[in-house]
Order: structure tokens, then C-alpha cells, then sequence
């Protein structure tokens, strides 16, 4: 017995077992979490292909609709599209990158298939492009529905050539490719789910603002817009939101605002308080981008005595203190995932417990929400949680920029100076001339903008009246005027929905690129290397900067990305970038 032979061939077994384990763990680490899962298959087949030799995979996914009715047609028609393959995707389902015969075996049956001779059994067209070597063995697994186990999702299959005893890797080859089926099934499902929800609440909003603003439309003079908390304008845009308040005012529906900076999302939160039955109850106001997370969960949820240092006595959440009232948590959209996640909780079961707290309490709070930020891509892009926006946005009120209603700058100023006014004991009035010219200004910071220009023009003004040549743009001291000249296509200094119109684009997709002014010239060339046009790009355009920053040292690098030197080497084979050396 040659024992230095077994020796060898055990540790070739157990090296073969770590890649496998390597490949799954890789595999998980791509799959877990991403908000577009089909986006990362071929990533996922390239790690198949490297650490276990099974080149060619492919996803076929069945066409969206009822699962029980696409499994039914599977039947009589070809109803799956190939949404995936190791090169790319989708692609149409006839390009042979999995055979049609074997695809529909595994969706009519719902069992895995394994083939050692694909051209005796499938003919030579289901050689997928590309594949010379005809000795190959087809393995196709199912994807599951585990909500309806009877049917199938998808099918996920590879080749693994036959050549050097290629079939004893059979095995382990089937049992790899139903664990990342199951991982897959779970990331499709809630991926369909994500998107369901996201056009049944989208239609919602949608039915409650134009019912708002028909209701608005069909007695416009029930109660002027002055008259509602502090809120000043009788524009056509003011007017619809106003109607869209009282609308939603009376339930306890939660409510997100959305607008540029400085358009009065507080007063608009207060006035859908004072309008709701919950206005003799507390108003409770957090600023989620003032705080830290521990301080911001702190403030929250309260604390108790002793729960970390300088907690010297217990206190009371927000949350509690707005029991039976509402809680608007402005800047919504700056909050971390980890803290997302507890938050998550108290919207879905209404309790919560203190920090360093055992008990658990319940309360009942409206909650009104308020962002800058475009939710829709962040949720995309997975800083943002797709089922926190689906608790917060169900029916989103969208705050007009002053710009797009001017009419109300003038009565506008006029509030802001009497404001001005009652605090500092003066007696100072704007001339017409003045409120002209204000209204020529586009401010891109909105009213809060407004406001500073009316304080400073008042501090500074030497007489009781306040004239045109008074203001800062009639003098080029005008910060709207600069920032406004700043601002460009997609680019904004002030940034958050400043930066263009709101748009929903669906998840996992990118968002369009900003189009050129009609007629104006294409930009100067940057020496800068140009922006990824994906997120395959991206990730080599980042791997690329962190090798040259750390002098083309892996070990480097690994640690300027957060990674280990086998990952970032894996990475370097996969977008087969070459090591420079010096």
C-alpha cells in the first residue's frame, strides 16, 4: 500500500473541500443583502468558475405574473427569460446558454437534472457558444417558490467538463448549486415582494393625492392657506399641498415630506398636527442628522439609570413623550442601517424598550417624516432599508421650491419683516420696488433663504422703508445669485432634491444620466479617470485606485479596502487587472 499516495490524495480532498467552502462564502457575501441579487449572478458565476471549475453558468427566471399561472403555461409555451449568464445578461431565452429541453424538464418537474453526455441527450445545439470541448456534464437545479413549493421560480445551472475524472466533482457540484438556489430563491422572492409593494403603495399615494387635490379644487376657498398654522401663500402649488394636508390630516396614516432644504417641512408637520385629532397632545420634533446614532437612539427610545456613562438617572424617549401625539423626525434619510433596523421595530409593533431597559413599552404616535433626500435611490443603491420606506412613505406630500411659486415671495417677505419686526421693537416696511425685486430671485435656499435676506436687509437698512437698492443683489453681495450660478444639470451646492426634479426610478436600477442644456457646448475633457458606467466598473475603477495608492501592494490595498490579501487577489483575477511591478 503506497501511504504517501493516500496522504496526497487526502489532502487534495481537503484542499478541494476549502474551495468549496471558500466559494460558498464568497457566494453569500455577494448574494446577502444586495438589492438587485440577478444583478450579481455574474459575479457569483465567476466565483464558481474560479474556485470550482464550473464554467457557463446561466439563471432563467420564469416572466413575472402569478407563480401558479406561469408554471401552468410552462407547460404549453416557453415563458422564461435567461436573466443571467457568466458574461453578462439578460438575454434572450434562445441563446443557448442553457438548453430549452433541459430547461423545461426542471421547470415542469421541479427536479434537479444532472447530464454526462449533453449531445446524446440534447443535441449539439445545447453546447452552449464558445464551448469547444463537447465531453461536458450539464448540471440544473431548481429555484423554488417556497410560498407555493410545487412551483418553480427558475432554473440555475453550469457545465463542468468531463476530461481528468471531471466526474467525481459531480456531487459536490449538484449539492453547491442547490445551496445557492436556496439563497437565491430568498433574494428573488423579496425582490418581487419589494417591488409589488413599491407600485401598490406608489398607487396609493398616488389615488390620495388626486383625491386631495380634487377635493381642493372643489371648494379652493373653505379656509385660506393663512390660516393654517402659519403657512403663508396662495399659489397653485401651496394650494394643492394645503389640500393634500387637510386630507390626510384626519387619519393616522404616517406621512413623509419631501422637499428641497428650507421649505418649511417643520411648519407643514406642525400644521398637519394642529389639523389632526391629536392637537391637544404633544408635538414632538427630533432633528435625526443633528445626532449621533447612540445619542440619536438614546433620545428616542430613552434610557435608564445606569445604562452607560453619565446616565445618572432615568429618562424618558421621545417616543414616549409623544404618546398619544405626533413625532416628526426631520432628516429622515440620515440615519444609518443598523439604526434603521431598530427603528424598523417600533413602526411595525408599536413598542420598545429603553436603553439598558428589560420592559417593554407600547405607545401610540403619528409619525410625520421629512427628507431632502431622494429615498427611491437610496433604497436602490441599499442605504436606505426598501421596508422602512414602505413603513414611512405611504403617502409622500412633495413641497414646492420657492422658486416654482413666486406669487408667494411678497406676501412671504412681508410675514418674515412683521416676524422681524415684533422681535427687535422696529417699525421697517418693504417698498414695492423691493418686493420686485425679490421676486426675481430664484433662492435656492428656499424660505429659510428668504428669511436671512429679509434679516439682513432690515439690520442693515438705514431707513424705515425698504427699497430695491437696499438689497444685496443690487449690490453683487447676493449669495441666491451665487449659488444659483453654481448649480448645473445634476450638480447642486446645495444639494439633496436641489440637485433636479424628484424622479422613482425602479430598484436595482441606475438612475439616467442628466441631459445637456439644448445647445450648450460639451464640457472640457477632465484628466480625471472617467465615471464607472456600472457597478462591475465601479468596483475595478475602486480596486484599481486603492493597488495605486497602496504602490501595487495587495496586502495594502486589502486593508485600504477592508479586505484580505486572498479576496483582493480573487478580485484582481476576476476583472483581470495586472499587478504592476517595480
Amino acid at each position: 500500500m503506497d501511504i504517501s499516495a493516500e496522504g496526497s490524495d487526502a489532502a487534495a480532498e481537503r484542499g478541494e473541500e476549502y474551495l468549496t467552502l471558500d466559494a460558498l462564502c464568497e457566494i453569500a457575501k455577494l448574494l446577502t443583502g444586495a438589492s438587485d441579487p440577478i444583478a450579481h449572478m455574474p459575479a457569483v458565476f465567476g466565483v464558481l468558475a474560479s474556485f470550482m471549475g464550473l464554467k457557463h453558468g446561466a439563471l432563467a427566471l420564469l416572466q413575472e405574473g402569478a407563480p401558479g399561472e406561469s408554471s401552468r403555461n410552462a407547460r404549453h409555451i416557453n415563458p422564461y427569460v435567461v436573466a443571467a449568464t457568466a458574461s453578462g445578461g439578460p438575454v434572450s431565452a434562445d441563446c443557448r446558454a442553457i438548453p430549452a429541453q433541459a430547461a423545461r424538464h426542471v421547470f415542469r418537474n421541479g427536479v434537479s437534472l444532472v447530464s454526462c453526455d449533453i449531445v446524446d441527450e440534447f443535441g449539439a445545439d445545447a453546447l452552449p457558444p464558445g464551448l469547444e470541448d463537447k465531453y461536458q456534464a450539464l448540471i440544473a437545479v431548481p429555484i423554488r417558490d417556497q410560498a407555493n413549493s410545487p412551483f418553480v421560480l427558475g432554473v440555475l445551472c453550469a457545465y463542468r467538463g468531463l476530461r481528468d475524472n471531471g466526474a467525481r466533482f459531480l456531487d459536490t457540484d449538484l449539492r453547491v448549486l442547490n445551496m445557492v438556489a436556496a439563497v437565491l430563491e430568498q433574494s428573488i422572492r423579496f425582490r418581487r415582494l419589494v417591488a409589488r409593494d413599491r407600485d401598490r403603495i406608489v398607487q396609493e399615494a398616488r389615488e390620495a393625492i388626486r383625491a386631495a387635490a380634487e377635493a381642493t379644487s372643489a371648494a379652493p376657498a373653505e379656509l385660506p392657506a393663512a390660516e393654517l398654522d402659519g403657512v403663508i401663500g396662495s399659489s397653485a402649488a401651496i394650494q394643492r399641498v394645503i389640500g393634500q394636508i387637510r386630507k390626510v390630516a384626519g387619519t393616522h396614516t404616517p406621512v413623509l415630506l419631501r422637499g428641497e432644504s428650507g421649505t418649511g417641512k417643520e411648519v407643514f408637520a406642525r400644521a398637519l398636527h394642529a389639523l389632526s385629532d391629536r392637537r391637544d397632545r404633544p408635538f414632538i420634533k427630533v432633528n435625526c442628522a443633528a445626532l449621533s446614532q447612540s445619542l440619536l437612539e438614546s433620545e428616542l427610545f430613552g434610557h435608564e439609570k445606569g445604562s452607560f456613562t453619565g446616565a445618572v438617572q432615568q429618562k424618558k424617549g421621545r417616543f414616549e413623550l409623544a404618546d398619544g401625539g405626533t413625532l416628526f423626525l426631520d432628516e429622515i434619510g440620515e440615519i444609518s442601517l443598523e439604526f434603521q433596523a431598530k427603528l424598523l421595530r417600533i413602526l411595525q409593533e408599536g413598542e420598545f424598550e429603553r436603553v439598558g431597559g428589560s420592559r417593554t413599552l407600547k405607545v401610540d404616535v403619528r409619525l410625520v417624516t421629512a427628507t431632502n433626500k431622494d429615498l427611491e435611490r437610496a433604497v436602490a443603491n441599499g442605504t436606505f432599508r426598501a421596508d422602512l420606506y414602505f413603513r414611512i412613505c405611504v403617502v409622500p406630500i412633495v413641497l414646492p421650491p420657492l422658486r416654482e411659486r413666486k406669487e408667494d415671495i411678497g406676501p412671504l417677505a412681508q410675514g418674515l419683516l412683521e416676524r422681524f419686526n415684533k422681535r427687535n421693537g422696529m417699525k421697517k416696511r418693504l417698498h414695492p420696488s423691493a418686493i420686485s425685486a425679490l421676486a426675481e430671485c430664484n433662492f435656492p435656499g428656499n424660505v429659510r433663504e428668504l428669511e436671512n435676506c429679509i434679516a439682513r436687509v432690515a439690520a442693515l437698512s438705514p431707513e424705515s422703508v425698504i427699497h430695491a437698492d437696499d438689497l444685496a443683489c443690487h449690490h453683487d453681495h447676493c449669495l441666491s445669485a451665487d449659488l444659483w450660478r453654481l448649480q448645473t444639470g445634476g450638480a447642486s451646492p446645495v444639494g439633496g432634491l436641489a440637485q433636479g426634479p424628484l424622479e422613482l426610478p425602479v430598484l436595482g436600477s441606475r438612475p439616467p444620466a442628466p441631459a445637456a442644456p439644448e445647445g450648450a457646448a460639451a464640457p472640457p475633457a477632465s484628466p480625471a479617470r472617467p465615471a464607472p458606467l456600472d457597478s462591475e466598473a465601479a468596483e475595478r475603477e475602486a480596486l484599481i485606485e486603492a493597488m495605486e495608492r497602496a504602490g501595487w501592494v495587495q496586502a495594502k490595498a486589502a486593508r485600504l479596502r477592508g479586505m484580505t490579501p486572498r479576496q483582493i487577489g480573487y478580485a484582481l483575477r476576476k476583472h483581470n487587472i495586472r499587478v504592476e511591478k517595480f
